[in-house]
């Protein structure tokens, strides 16, 4: 049966690089934002990692420390704590300023860059709300 190894090696080529979806639809802008090799390249300084990561290295090293002084319970409560409050947000074509999360971190006291210069998520600049609803519930 020449016809069935003939058809099982064509099947079994594979075609790289073609995708059926990539090549007819076009970029969604509102869901992806704009296309930037910025984000496709590697840090370029060996710190950047690290100031990306700082809230979470602060968040850990406080758990560690809050472990050793108050016990296993310490941690566990304020981490629910923060993961109540972070479910609590605003529409999705809305800024929300997670107000209590600053508040459980202690930072509703402190003075930083983003409060002065303004946060770039703060942009002026909003989204079809219609739209951006539908996307976060999954109707979209």
């Amino acid at each position: 049966n020449s016809r069935g190894a003939s058809s099982l090696l064509k099947d079994s080529i594979p075609v790289i690089g073609f995708s059926t979806s990539e090549t007819f639809e076009g970029h969604d802008l509102l869901r992806r934002g704009f296309r930037t090799v910025k984000s496709e390249l590697l840090p370029s300084h060996p710190l950047e990692l690290s100031e990306k990561n700082f809230q979470l290295n602060q968040d850990k090293t406080n758990f560690a420390t809050l472990r050793n002084i108050q016990g296993l319970h310490a941690p566990l409560k304020l981490q629910m704590e923060f993961r109540a409050v972070k479910q609590v947000q605003r529409f999705p074509f809305l800024h929300s300023s997670n107000m209590a999360l600053d508040t459980l971190r202690g930072n509703d006291e402190c003075i930083s860059f983003e409060d002065i210069l303004n946060d770039p998520s703060q942009s002026e600049v909003m989204g079809e709300p219609h739209m951006m609803m539908e996307y976060k519930l999954g109707l979209l």
